[in-house]
């Protein structure tokens, strides 16, 4: 069985009497310690995979699985323990909140963490340091640059050292250099051995990974 797992699903949005189907029976696998990108055009269900997979929201219908896991069967506090243990989200817009400093911003996956006993800090500093932000801990996010708060992103989604990153165009916001240098962490990240599942619009990127999955209307193509 493969780390994660699609078994013909369906999503659909409902708005009043019509129905729209974003993604129309998805089927794949993704072994573990995979780098795969997922590429389509706009509306073509790619981040509604991604959002499935995370946990964020369920299958119409189907089956989506991680680590042998069933998603569907989890309950609210289930998928939460879920989300906290095994994923770590990176977004085109970083989320970070505004009045925390960089290091308090990494922290916050580790305040709904038991038994950490004080070590959150360490934790969170140690994460800064991978992606070589430590000597601006204490910045808060206005002082720092777009690459900059991606990067604290990305150490935010690393605290938890969780076997799945998921990252929802990366890139988007940043300039080509920058953009770069945050594929060469998440490269990093794959080396070290997490998974990670990218979606992204831009084919260069998607060299960076292993493996391209492509949707077009609600279905993988390739």
């Amino acid at each position: 069985m493969a780390f994660i797992e699609l078994n013909n699903v369906k999503k659909v949005f409902h708005a009043g009497d019509e129905e729209y189907a974003a993604l129309k029976g998805v089927s794949l696998g993704i072994d573990s310690g995979e780098f795969v990108a997922v590429m389509g055009p706009s509306g073509s269900g790619k981040s509604t995979l991604l959002s499935l997979v995370g946990g964020l929201s369920k299958a119409s219908s189907g089956v989506v699985s991680i680590d042998g896991i069933d998603l569907g069967g989890l309950g609210p506090n289930k998928l939460s323990d879920f989300r906290r243990e095994y994923l770590g989200f990176v977004f085109q817009s970083f989320y970070l909140v505004p009045y925390l400093t960089a290091i308090e911003n990494v922290m916050l996956p580790l305040t709904i963490q038991p038994g950490l006993n004080g070590t959150g800090r360490a934790k969170a500093l140690e994460a800064l340091s991978r992606v070589g932000l430590d000597a601006k801990a204490g910045r808060l996010p206005s002082q720092l640059s777009g690459g900059e708060q991606e990067r604290v992103a990305i150490a935010r989604a690393l605290v938890n050292r969780p076997a799945l990153i998921l990252a929802d165009e990366p890139t988007g916001n940043l300039d080509t250099k920058t953009g770069d240098k945050v594929l060469e962490l998440l490269e990093g990240l794959h080396k070290d051995g997490h998974t990670i599942v990218m979606v992204t619009h831009s084919e260069e990127n998607a060299k960076r990974a292993g493996r391209t999955i492509e949707i077009r209307d609600g279905e993988v193509v390739n």
